[in-house]
């Protein structure tokens, strides 16, 4: 079904609907915000529902063949089945509510697999206009330029990015507060920036060395992201070091140096 089409041409049609996005994004994020409760703290804006139809629709124009996984459909509707066919998997606005307290770190994440494999990703951040891209086998980019992961191989002199995640009952916040109290004392220091997909391209560009996440909100979160990372060097996969499962809302993601590591981190941190 995308035989008919290039990479390049899946890529061109992705970045035109980031950065349309980006614009409703970047208008927004001076404005007062109409903000919704999914949860106790996961927030959900008009600007992320704004953005996602007018990704769709463009993905829909132009592909009309192809599935679509989005956060905000997903969330009304149930999460939808991950098929061999191409399909475009959209978080509209990763990092609400960064948005929301106007944190900067906010971003359009696009991403395409095919065969379940991602394939195409494009991650955009349209306040300080950093727009990442990546096509599996063809290289990643940030605003053109090639970008790669870091070199880093020790630990104790790693960047680590991890989040608290929305869920608030004692049992979870307890498990991932003890997994980050038997981390910080074995690298250098810790991130959390409020975006997964944001973290993956800071693997990706060599910002951050490792990162990992449980429990986020669905495989938006990492669609686009995982391209660039290994298309940049670097390796995504569970947490625990088995194979990366985009469906699973797990992932780490380290250079190509620093994964076994951190998989030993982490499973003497359980």
């Amino acid at each position: 079904m995308a035989e008919n089409y290039s990479l390049d041409d899946f890529l061109a049609v992705a970045v035109e609907a980031a950065k349309s996005a980006g614009e409703i994004i970047r208008k927004g994020f001076h404005e007062k915000k109409l903000i919704e409760h999914k949860g106790q703290v996961d927030l959900v804006t008009e600007t992320d529902k704004a953005c996602e139809d007018l990704i769709f629709n463009h993905l829909k124009q132009h592909y009309p063949e192809h599935k679509f996984i989005g956060e905000e459909t997903s969330a009304a509707f149930g999460t939808a089945e991950l098929t061999d066919q191409p399909t475009w998997i959209v978080d509209p606005l990763d990092g609400t509510t960064n948005f929301v307290h106007g944190f900067p770190f906010v971003c359009v994440s696009i991403g395409l697999t095919i065969g379940k494999v991602p394939t195409v990703g494009v991650v955009y951040n349209p306040i300080i206009n950093e727009l990442f891209t990546g096509i599996r086998g063809q290289g990643a980019f940030l605003n053109g330029k090639c970008i790669k992961a870091s070199s880093q191989t020790e630990l104790v002199k790693s960047l680590l990015a991890t989040e608290v995640g929305t869920t608030r009952d004692k049992s979870t916040v307890d498990t991932t507060t003890n997994r980050i109290n038997s981390l910080i004392f074995k690298v250098r220091s810790l991130r959390m920036s409020g975006s997964c997909a944001l973290n993956l391209c800071g693997i990706a560009c060599g910002r951050l060395d490792l990162c990992y996440e449980f429990g986020f909100g669905g495989p938006w979160d990492v669609a686009g992201g995982a391209v660039i990372v290994q298309e940049a060097g670097g390796l995504v996969f569970d947490p625990l070091g088995g194979d990366f499962d985009i469906m699973s809302r797990r992932v780490a993601a380290t250079n190509a140096y620093l994964k076994d590591l951190l998989v030993n981190a982490l499973k003497e941190a359980e």
